[in-house]
């Protein structure tokens, strides 16, 4: 659903009949419009109508993940994730168990509900409502590679912890929230052990140095110190998918001398997929002649343990997804709900001039 029409239409106990009526529209309208199919001129008549600004009756943008990792505190790993708006938020599953909120044989069983249970408990309102932003925290939606993810923010689990220790210190706990604090006291201490850390690294600038460390792990495992024997490493079909997709006819004189916007498709769909840094260490790698041409096909740079597989797997995932799509447009479409990225290719197929292309 691409708008909150019904939503609203709820809290406001505003009937689809009703609306029908305020705004001049049939039933079957109403309908089509709640199901996502609303122009804007229609959704301001609804506004209008029922006494709100158009803003409020859509969909807020959907916000994706960029980065993803797990943190490790007190023998706890918690999955954790930066978005696109840069929100730091926790997995809610995980946030729950690591609060000990749910006992361990419980899991499978464990209500998308239990963080409210144990905020909304008369007993720790006063505490609540000293610690939390608005009384409660909330459940934040992103999505990564097209899944739902549910979450809270980072910093919501120190302020639970914070609202917990503090209760403790002044009414008598239930068992079960005894539990919690205990599990608070636990998490707190090792967030300062951790912050701590932090600030000696940023303080002393051994960040940067640990981030480099980390980088050059990486590059070390993809890119060679020599450049390869040069081994078949795009197939066919990978060409004949991309031919077939930008329309350009699969024949002698277009695979002898691919057309330059070629390469463009394989920095963005391949290359570009590895992981951040090993492109510039293979440009770097490889070098240019003279007349600015490549010394080397860039894959002869990969290590063959890690690098070369890792672009084969890429190859071989790209082809397929070429494969199933019947235009170039559906094959973007698969490809971005593959890897949960946008792409803008600067290449315009109806621009290209089958006169003049470059050897790639």
């Amino acid at each position: 659903m691409e708008n909150r029409i019904k939503e609203v239409l709820i809290e406001k106990g505003i009937t689809q009949k009703e609306l029908a009526k305020r705004v001049g529209m049939t039933e079957v309208g109403i309908c089509k419009a709640i199901n996502g199919s609303a122009k804007q001129s229609t959704i301001d008549k609804i506004a209008d109508a029922i006494d709100v600004d158009s803003w409020e009756l859509k969909n807020p943008p959907q916000r994706n993940v960029v980065c993803e990792g797990e943190l490790h505190v007190a023998n706890i790993h918690l999955p954790c994730y930066v978005l696109d708006d840069g929100e730091r938020i926790i997995s809610s599953r995980q946030m729950v168990l690591a609060l000990r909120m749910v006992d361990d044989d419980k899991q499978q069983n464990m209500s998308g509900t239990r963080m409210a249970r144990y905020l909304n408990q008369e007993s720790l309102k006063p505490f609540i409502e000293k610690h939390l932003r608005d009384g409660n925290v909330e459940t934040i939606t992103c999505y990564k590679n097209g899944a739902k993810i549910n979450g809270y923010l980072a910093t919501d689990l120190v302020d639970i912890c914070e609202m917990f220790l503090d209760a403790r210190a002044h009414i008598k706990l239930s068992p079960r929230q005894k539990i919690i604090a205990t599990q608070c006291e636990i998490l707190v201490r090792a967030f300062a052990k951790v912050g701590i850390i932090a600030l000696v690294d940023e303080a002393t600038g051994y960040q940067y140095e640990r981030e480099r460390n980390e980088l050059q792990k990486i590059l070390t495992a993809y890119v060679s110190e020599e450049i390869l024997k040069w081994q078949l490493t795009f197939t066919d079909e990978f060409y004949k998918q991309v031919y077939r997709l930008w329309g350009l006819p699969y024949i002698p004189k277009y695979i002898r001398t691919k057309p330059s916007f070629i390469g463009g498709i394989t920095l963005k769909y391949i290359y570009e997929q590895l992981p951040v840094g090993v492109v510039d260490k293979i440009k770097q790698q490889t070098g240019k002649t003279e007349k600015g041409n490549w010394k080397f096909k860039w894959h002869q740079s990969l290590t063959p343990e890690i690098g070369r597989k890792h672009l084969i797997k890429q190859i071989h995932e790209v082809t397929t997804l070429m494969s199933i799509s019947n235009t170039k447009e559906e094959f973007e479409y698969f490809f971005k709900k593959k890897y949960g990225k946008e792409l803008e290719l600067p290449f315009d197929f109806n621009d290209f001039d089958p006169t003049n292309y470059n050897r790639v």
